[in-house]
């Protein structure tokens, strides 16, 4: 059970000597993978450097579920799901007509961010990548996560989403075409790394926000701690050496806080849950495939599933539901380590909108949609996923900062993701006080 939600604002004041930021997710990075990089054989000297001369977590617990857009929006705003109101990647589509639409726009995020913190205390904003950032209020320059095909078509939508005439400007000044959204490649990283670096040249954000995402997509691809993987992670280091080295030219006194949205599992299983749906009369199909119907609908997060209810008032149907749950789960066979209900939701800052939330064995993973007419049970496409529940220590996160005043070679041992918000906020001398919790005071207020 997560502790009670502690606002940030009753318990601290921002320091007296504010400082840039430039804060850089790596998305999948586990906290190990640099820990321990010598032993794993990892050549990735610039973020070692945040061992030996900055503060690290040795594990930064996540939210639910411990997917890529709720974590993001709780690394800008320090609150849970259930508060900021991104509660998967991909929005809830029950009748699967938004072509796999997920949660790109800040609109949909009920709290406010540090971008519109910073902002607010006039600072200039500067983002590349980002997940849930088309449209954010407070970024000045801005080059927001979206996709949509992968046709040429999507770099004209992106460029009309950005900051009027940025794409334009920086494909002048790196010489290269800005790389489409739906590039999750190591390359479309190295094009998105040049560009930051000369978005933070030309314009010295106060603030900075940049996502890396190429290493989550080798590990979905071959699976966590592979060969593969492993040399993503070392040319990511290059791309974080470049973007330190153009913030710190830049703002000698900058923080650089790197941070990632959850861990991995490796999985060898898959369930279809839609299938199960299906056979029990909860869901109906016409003869395309189309939902005609639904009385309760599946919505995968990975190796989590939140189910959500046609009609939220209704012992009956919940009562229905919660029946296939448990029966599905008394087979081992189907991967289900736990069924939690709405209190429990509640209490680890889940989506309020579910009615029950599936937690599966670290080895399995929820299908999607397009499996609905395959059997119950089948082998995934993927060797790595995310998505549980955040107890398990596999789904640990990342944090590491250095800067002026942050104590050297400090382990924070293991934190809340909440937390780190805050943390920024405190650096950057603006209030954020919608935050869960406090900032972590070993930054704020090194001995």
């Amino acid at each position: 059970m997560r502790a009670p939600l502690l606002l940030a604002a009753a318990v601290w004041a921002a320091p007296v000597a504010a400082e840039p930021v430039l804060m850089i997710s790596i998305d999948g990075l586990r906290p190990a993978d640099v820990i321990e990089a010598e032993r794993r054989g990892l050549k990735i000297p610039h973020l070692r450097k945040f061992v030996r001369e900055g503060a690290y977590a040795a594990g930064v617990r996540g939210v639910l579920p411990t997917v890529t857009y709720p974590s993001h929006a709780t690394l800008v705003t320090g609150a849970s799901p259930a508060r900021h109101g991104i509660f998967s990647n991909t929005s809830f589509d029950p009748k699967q007509i938004n072509q796999g639409g997920w949660y790109w726009y800040a609109s949909d995020i009920k709290l406010p961010t540090l971008w519109s913190a910073a902002a607010a205390a006039g600072k200039s904003v500067g983002n590349v990548h980002w997940p849930v950032s088309v449209g954010a209020a407070g970024i000045t320059w801005n080059l927001p996560q979206y996709w949509r095909t992968g046709h040429a078509d999507d770099a004209k939508l992106l460029t009309a989403l950005s900051t009027p005439g940025l794409v334009a400007a920086l494909e002048s000044a790196t010489g290269e075409p800005y790389a489409p959204g739906i590039d999750e490649s190591i390359e479309g990283d190295e094009n998105r790394g040049r560009f930051a670096v000369k978005l933070i040249q030309t314009h010295k954000p106060e603030f900075v926000t940049a996502y890396l995402t190429a290493l989550d997509h080798e590990q979905h691809a071959e699976g966590p701690g592979t060969a593969k993987a492993h040399a993503v992670l070392e040319r990511i280091d290059a791309i974080v050496g470049r973007l330190v080295a153009a913030e710190l030219a830049m703002h000698p006194d900058a923080a650089i806080v790197i941070v990632s949205d959850h861990g991995f599992e490796t999985i060898s299983r898959e369930i279809n849950f839609f299938r199960a749906f299906l056979d029990a009369g909860l869901i109906t199909l016409d003869a395309k495939g189309a939902v005609t119907g639904w009385e309760a609908m599946p919505w995968p997060t990975g190796g989590s599933v939140a189910v959500v209810l046609a009609r939220k008032v209704d012992a009956v149907l919940e009562a229905r539901v919660g029946a296939l749950l448990a029966q599905l789960k008394a087979d081992p066979a189907n991967g289900i380590a736990a069924v939690a209900g709405k209190a429990e939701i509640a209490s680890m800052g889940g989506n309020p909108d579910a009615a029950f939330f599936i937690n599966l064995a670290p080895d399995t993973v929820a299908g999607g949609f397009a499996a609905a007419s395959g059997p119950i049970r089948g082998t995934p496409k993927s060797k790595g996923t995310h998505g549980y529940f955040p107890a398990g220590p596999n789904l640990r996160a990342t944090f590491m900062i250095m800067g002026r005043g942050v104590p050297r070679n400090r382990s924070l041992g293991e934190i809340d993701m909440r937390s780190i918000a805050p943390t920024v906020a405190a650096i950057l001398g603006v209030a954020l006080p919608e935050a869960e919790l406090a900032p972590l005071s070993q930054i704020t207020r090194p001995d």
